[in-house]
């Protein structure tokens, strides 16, 4: 039998440059966001372009316990080949922010079991599977409204979203502020709810940044495209 030769990087490999990489104050950094990775992001970006897309190294990667190693897997893998149950156990071990964040936008918003996922997300009763379900919803209301039932998701978030966990909290937000961006028909309710809930109301915002409470950030959008369309 002829041996089999292997080519590209192992996972030991990999796992020992990121091992490289790793800058404490990094790490210290991260962890006021909830994370514990290491290794800055543009260094990340850049070793995944080297390695360029590897899908069977991308699941190796993202079955250790390593941060850093799952966002590099976020990266190098194909979207598309992961089925509907394998990317709902994926989102349930993705516990820290930013690999939640990349594994929904850059994996699950690419997959054909997106919308299913969706629905199912939005259900669950861990808040943190649910956000993932918020997120992709506000996609849906941006770019693919067809179908949704804008009126019933103002109607839960006008009743959940004031007492909702932090994370839930912020996609509920997102798809509230998605809802008055891109429906001049439930602006005015969206920016209502907004107010009333006062949700983020004083969240820190850096100069020249939009402000996420909602009634700020759709406002400030909508003048901004309108702005546009008239130049």
């Amino acid at each position: 039998m002829a041996e089999t030769t292997r080519t590209g990087p192992t996972v030991a490999e990999v796992t020992a440059e990121l091992d490289g990489l790793a800058d404490p104050k990094t790490r210290e950094v991260n962890a006021r966001h909830g994370d514990d990775h290491a290794v800055n992001l543009g260094k990340l970006r850049a070793l995944a372009k080297r390695l360029k897309t590897r899908p069977d190294l991308a699941r190796e990667l993202w079955e250790t316990d390593d941060s850093a190693a799952k966002l590099l897997a976020i990266l190098i893998c194909r979207p598309k080949a992961f089925g509907r149950d394998e990317l709902d156990a994926m989102l349930r071990q993705a516990r820290t922010p930013k690999v939640h964040d990349w594994l929904v936008s850059n994996v699950v918003k690419k997959s054909p079991h997106a919308e299913e996922l969706r629905v199912a997300w939005t259900a669950d009763p861990d808040p943190v599977v649910a956000s993932a379900g918020w997120t992709l919803t506000a996609e849906r209301v941006a770019k693919k409204p067809a179908g949704l039932d804008l009126t019933g998701l103002l109607d839960t978030i006008e009743a959940r979203m004031k007492d909702a966990p932090d994370r839930l909290q912020w996609a509920m937000n997102h798809c509230l502020a998605q809802i008055g961006i891109a429906h001049a028909g439930h602006r005015a309710r969206a920016i209502d709810i907004g107010e009333r809930l006062e949700v983020l109301k004083d969240y820190p915002t850096s100069p020249g940044c939009t402000s996420p409470f909602a009634p700020t950030w759709i406002t400030e959008m909508v003048r901004r495209r309108d702005d546009g369309t008239k130049a």
